[in-house]
């Protein structure tokens, strides 16, 4: 593989965008980049990348990217960010065409859009209708312009941005809000996502991790697995991403699926079909948990000589544990203990540090590793 970035170091770059997300890395970002940068290679797996906020600073810093998750979403996102040769320009007349479109009463409106925040039958919706309409008529038009995969991917990666921008709810769609949020009384408007045009320097993949594996090779995985909460009280439907994210899913596919509860959540989205391994609560036969298994089937099938692994306080799996799986098949290089909100970063250099890092709420931690 070749060695030293496109570019050479320097500040690091962290504009990206995205939607609000609960795993997102925003705030991180700087602190993963520069932990990469510390590592040999110029190239990277973004294995879990969600919003693509990680192999958007990737890219923009100089690493060849191989962006992957199996959310078709983040299939859409990592297009646009990654893919697109076009410059912004391009797109000008498409998305002024696309706001221009006069509002119509479809499938949306009927199921997520509403006059009152309670709307009919006492249930909450995500939009006011005036937005959903809105929505009805460019995702239909963007079916009909038969556009190609990067060109459809720009345009729906800026009406999942403008809808973002516009919703009434905490940050995920398993629940709205009583009543409409400020910013849900705004416009419905698109615009052209703030892309980094590349011409074949990255790649988008879509699907399960354990299926990609085998098929990626590259410098360094960069893993930000989706964890459930270490609460044993916590049912796992709090956990799901697939659950917090279906509208997203809807809206690339325009499928008009089967829908249930009182979110209307996709069907494909319930925990007994879309859970993830990662996020599983219950232990094996073994008595490890399920989720910590799965991180240990990962880190022994990679390619990639450097893996970071991001996780969190609150994941299911100790210290103690990812410390011991790493050692087992390379080298554990450090342990970084973020807390963004002080926007300091540490090495943890002992197992008392961990221990006691590890009950302190909320803080972020990279494990870096050389595999053998």
């Amino acid at each position: 593989m070749m060695q030293g970035l496109l570019f050479p170091k320097a500040n690091v770059i962290t504009q990206t965008e995205g939607i609000k997300y609960a795993g997102s890395k925003l705030k991180l970002l700087g602190d993963i980049i520069r932990t990469a940068q510390e590592l040999p290679g110029d190239s990277v797996w973004d294995a879990f990348s969600g919003t693509t906020r990680v192999s958007q600073a990737l890219a923009k810093n100089g690493y060849r990217v191989i962006s992957s998750d199996r959310s078709v979403w983040s299939e859409q996102f990592a297009t646009c960010y990654l893919l697109n040769s076009h410059r912004r320009s391009y797109y000008r007349d498409l998305f002024q065409h696309l706001n221009a479109l006069p509002p119509v009463d479809g499938w949306f409106s009927q199921h997520y859009g509403a006059e009152t925040a309670y709307g009919d039958g006492g249930l909450k919706r995500p939009w006011q209708l005036k937005n959903t309409r809105k929505l009805d008529a460019i995702r239909s038009e963007i079916d009909r312009l038969h556009l190609s995969p990067t060109d459809k991917a720009v345009a729906l990666t800026g009406l999942m941005l403008a809808l973002d921008k516009v919703d009434s709810t905490l940050g995920h769609y398993v629940s709205y809000l009583r009543d409409w949020s400020p910013r849900s009384y705004n416009n419905l408007h698109l615009e052209i996502p703030n892309f980094t045009p590349y011409d074949g320097l990255h790649r988008a993949e879509r699907g399960d991790v354990f299926d990609l594996v085998d098929k990626i090779q590259a410098d360094i995985a960069y893993f930000d697995p989706p964890y459930g909460s270490n609460n044993e009280k916590m049912p796992p439907s709090r956990v799901r991403y697939d659950a917090y994210y279906h509208i997203w899913t809807t809206v690339c596919l325009n499928d008009r699926p089967e829908l249930f509860g009182k979110a209307n959540r996709r069907v494909d989205s319930s925990d007994s079909v879309s859970a993830s391994v990662f996020e599983e609560f219950r232990r094996s036969p073994s008595g490890r948990f399920i989720a910590v298994e799965a991180i240990e089937r990962l880190i022994r099938a990679v390619q990639c000589p450097y893996i970071i692994l991001s996780y969190s306080s609150g994941g299911r799996a100790t210290a103690g544990e990812l410390m011991d799986l790493m050692s087992s098949y390379g080298r554990l290089l450090r342990v970084r203990k973020i807390d963004y909100r002080r926007n300091v970063m540490a090495d943890m250099r002992w197992t008392n540090e961990w221990t006691k890092a590890i009950s302190e709420p909320n803080k972020e931690f990279l494990f870096v590793m050389e595999k053998n």
